[in-house]
C-alpha cells in the first residue's frame, strides 16, 4: 500500500509518499496508524503528523474514503489531504 502525502501532511511527514506493507485485514485507521508509528524527518516549521493527520481527509484509489474501517489491499494508493483554503 502506498501512501502519498500533500501540502502540510508531506512537511510533516518529511516525503512525498511512502510504502507500507500491510496486513490482509488492514483497514485505513490502522494503516494511518502505521504511518504515525515511522520514525519522521519533518520540515523545521512543520506540525507533528498525528496533528495534521486528524484534520485531513483521504482517498483510497482516487476515491473519497470516510470509513476509517474501510478496507485495504495491498496495491492500494491512499490520498492523504490536509484541509486546502482558497476560492
Amino acid at each position: 500500500m502506498t501512501l502519498r502525502y500533500y501540502a502540510a501532511a508531506s512537511a510533516a511527514a518529511g516525503v512525498e509518499s511512502e510504502r507500507l506493507e500491510v496486513p490482509e485485514d488492514a483497514t485505513l485507521a490502522s494503516a494511518l496508524e502505521a504511518a504515525r508509528a515511522v520514525v519522521r524527518s519533518p520540515g523545521p516549521d512543520a506540525p507533528g503528523l498525528e496533528e495534521v493527520l486528524r484534520r485531513c481527509s483521504y482517498l483510497v484509489n482516487e476515491v473519497a474514503a470516510r470509513d476509517p474501517k474501510r478496507r485495504l489491499a495491498d496495491g492500494d494508493l491512499v490520498d492523504v489531504l490536509p484541509p486546502f483554503a482558497g476560492g
